[in-house]
């Protein structure tokens, strides 16, 4: 099972070029897809429907969008397309179930602040469902990611108990949904690593043992596959391409943790300022 997630910036590479056809390439070969920074109706971009055109190019694949940002933009009538931006999963297999979490925030004065999605995927993968997360954490606050992260384990972690969308589905002739206990997060988390808030998430290292599996703390693919090394990186500055950050990720239940294959960034692509995260696990 082969998983990608890219932030694709409205669909802007690192030439600055709008290039949706580029950024589906990037993702080829790809079974489970997480994208962010999937819009409607930006005016930046054309005012596209981001959501229909990567549908158009993956005809074959199940799709669900999550928006966190939905606004009328100034002037548009009652039918035209709103301005939308959020989170997209895409998947070879059906998706049987979705929610789009919205996670906490607070208001700022001078800095942009959206408002932060998570969406929820459970996916009837060959090996058994599986929930995937297409996340995209704040960017302008360490306090508020932690937040953030705080409030997207606690619904991964409790999903079973919560009963994921739905529950007792048979009083509307329906069978209940599958409520997979393993589950991924993927997707641009705004934070560095071993900082505070990656801390929060993929908790402290002990001095001995480093980090060890644990049933409430989900492990970073990257790190256990060795490929986040000091140098490492996901984003680049467009205007200076010396400006690196690492700022993409994929966290995974400790269920899967030996199902783990490989886990890379692909530096290589450039349909956006970050790059892909690519994850194989076996199932």
């Amino acid at each position: 099972m082969k998983l990608a997630s890219y932030n694709i910036q409205c669909g802007f590479g690192l030439d600055e070029r709008y290039d949706l056809e580029r950024i589906v390439a990037n993702l080829a070969g790809a079974d489970i897809i997480a994208l962010q920074e999937v819009t409607r109706g930006f005016v930046r971009n054309g005012r596209i429907d981001m959501v229909a055109a990567i549908e158009a190019l993956l005809p074959d694949y199940y799709s669900i969008y999550g928006a966190g940002l939905d606004l009328l933009p100034p002037g548009a009538g009652p039918r035209d397309l709103r301005f939308q931006f959020g989170n997209m999963v895409l998947s070879r297999w059906p998706i049987l179930a979705t929610r789009t979490l919205l996670l906490p925030r607070s208001r700022t004065l001078s800095k942009l602040n959206l408002q932060r999605v998570a969406v929820e995927a459970v996916i009837d993968a060959p090996g058994g469902a599986v929930r995937v997360y297409s996340v995209h954490l704040d960017h302008v606050s360490p306090d508020e990611r932690i937040r953030q992260i705080h409030y997207l384990k606690d619904h991964a972690i409790n999903f079973v108990r919560d009963g994921g969308s739905l529950t007792g589905a048979m009083e509307i002739d329906y069978a209940d949904p599958p409520l997979p206990e393993d589950f991924i997060l993927m997707g641009d988390f705004n934070m560095v690593p071993e900082s505070p808030e990656y801390c929060a998430l993929a908790g402290l290292k002990d001095a001995f043992y480093g980090r060890m599996p644990r049933f409430d703390v989900p492990t970073d693919a990257l790190d256990t596959a060795g490929a986040l090394t000091p140098e490492a990186y996901s984003w680049m500055d467009p205007k200076d391409r010396n400006k690196r950050m690492h700022l993409d990720y994929c966290f995974i239940s400790c269920g899967l943790s030996d199902r783990l294959r490989s886990a890379y960034v692909d530096i290589d692509a450039e349909g956006s300022d970050h790059f892909p995260v690519w994850v194989e696990i076996d199932g």
